[in-house]
This record gives C-alpha cells, sequence and structure tokens, in this order.
C-alpha cells in the first residue's frame, strides 16, 4: 500500500458554501477537513478515517505489520488502523479491535466492545486472538481542552496505560506504537520502553498535520513481560 494519498500537489482551495450558524473554529475545521488530500484519499480507499494513512507511513517505514500477525487495536473506533491491519496480516493472521465506544464491524476483524483497561475485557482480546499479541495499536486520544499542558499530560495517561496492556499481552519480539504529545514529560514512559523493547523510535508520519503536536512512540523487539 502507498505510503502517500494521491492528489497531494497543490490545487485551487474549496471553500464552505455558508457559514451561517457555525463558529470560527468549526469552519476553520470543515474547511481545512475539504481541503486535506488524506481525507479526499479515505473516501476512495474506503479507510474510515484519515488516520489510517498514519499507519501504513509508520509500516512503510518501519515495517510494522507481517503476513500472519496477532494485532490489537485499542480504541479503535472509527476503524481505520483496523482495517490498514486486516488487509497487512492477511487471513492467517488476526485482529482484534476494542473500544468504550460501539464500533462498525470490519470483516476479517473481532470487533469488541469495552475498556480494554478492565481485567474481563482484557481476557475477551486474549481469547479471541488465540495467543499472545505480536503488535499492539493504540491510536487513543481523549478529547482537547485546549490547553496545552493538560491535553499532554491527558494522552499521556492514555498511552501508558496502553503499555501496561501491551506488557501484559505482547510475546516476546512484539512491538508497540502509541500516539503521545511532545510536551517533555514522556520521559518515564520512554524509560520503560528503553528497558522492555529492544528498539524505540519517536516518528511523525507525514499524514500527521505539522501544526499538530502529535507524535508516536513504537517499542520494537519485546524482552518479555515480568522484566
Amino acid at each position: 500500500m502507498a505510503s502517500r494519498p494521491p492528489g497531494t500537489g497543490r490545487g485551487m482551495t474549496t471553500r464552505l458554501k455558508t457559514a451561517e450558524g457555525r463558529s470560527t473554529a468549526s469552519q476553520r475545521w470543515l474547511t481545512r477537513q475539504l481541503n486535506d488530500p488524506y481525507v479526499k484519499a479515505a473516501k476512495e480507499r474506503g479507510f474510515r478515517s484519515r488516520a489510517a494513512f498514519k499507519l501504513t507511513e509508520m509500516d512503510a517505514r518501519l515495517h510494522l505489520l507481517k503476513t500472519g500477525m496477532r494485532v490489537v487495536d485499542l480504541g479503535a473506533a472509527p476503524g481505520g488502523w483496523t482495517q490498514v491491519a486486516v488487509q497487512a496480516v492477511g487471513p492467517r493472521g488476526q485482529v482484534v479491535a476494542i473500544d468504550i465506544l460501539p464500533m462498525d464491524p470490519v470483516a476479517g476483524a473481532t470487533v469488541l466492545q469495552g475498556d480494554f483497561q478492565e481485567e474481563e475485557a482484557e481476557q475477551r482480546v486474549i481469547a479471541a486472538m488465540g495467543g499472545r499479541a505480536d503488535l499492539v495499536l493504540s491510536d487513543m486520544a481523549p478529547n482537547t481542552t485546549g490547553h496545552q499542558a493538560t491535553d499532554h499530560l491527558r494522552i499521556m495517561a492514555l498511552a501508558e496505560l496502553a503499555l501496561d496492556f501491551a506488557r501484559r499481552v505482547l510475546a516476546p519480539g512484539g512491538a508497540f506504537v502509541a500516539k503521545v504529545l511532545q510536551g517533555g514529560t514522556e520521559a518515564e514512559m520512554l524509560a520503560v520502553l528503553k528497558r522492555d523493547f529492544a528498539t524505540v523510535k519517536h516518528v511523525k508520519p507525514p499524514a500527521s498535520r505539522k501544526d499538530s503536536a502529535e507524535m508516536y512512540v513504537v517499542g520494537m523487539g519485546f524482552r518479555g513481560a515480568g522484566l
């Protein structure tokens, strides 16, 4: 799968036909969506979100997804990353997606509704995989408050919960990907990653908007639980 969507060159800007009843922030968001080549490409390729390209771009660089893998997608709704994972692992692989929110089925994946932090939900994920995971994905992010420090702490808290989950379910040699925000307080999490994974990287895929502080931490070569 190509790492960049088509139509990313310059072109005419699409403008809103009417701004009546919309806030300034809403107008900016809608205009950006209308002119975002990744949004257009996602629709053309049947992806549920533009975020699908973030995973394809990271995979093109780091080769995270392989045929026959067992993959867990945390906070998976609406399912863009799940779709990419299913295509990559093929029919011999297993993809389990879980979210607190209801999510439409994805052909080739097991979709669960629940809180991955709860032991019962974790056991359901493990049962659905039929074994330990080769890759745990987390594109989770809380609703933003607009206060940079608060938003950073909240997304880091989610990433740390995802990492705790990954350390319990990953097979030795497995990998972990989680969204974070640049902000300088991720040192503790990075220390855990470097202890438990052979290789740790920060990645900002091209599909991640340039004006966004989001990036991804990637741990590869899991050394095994209980270290």
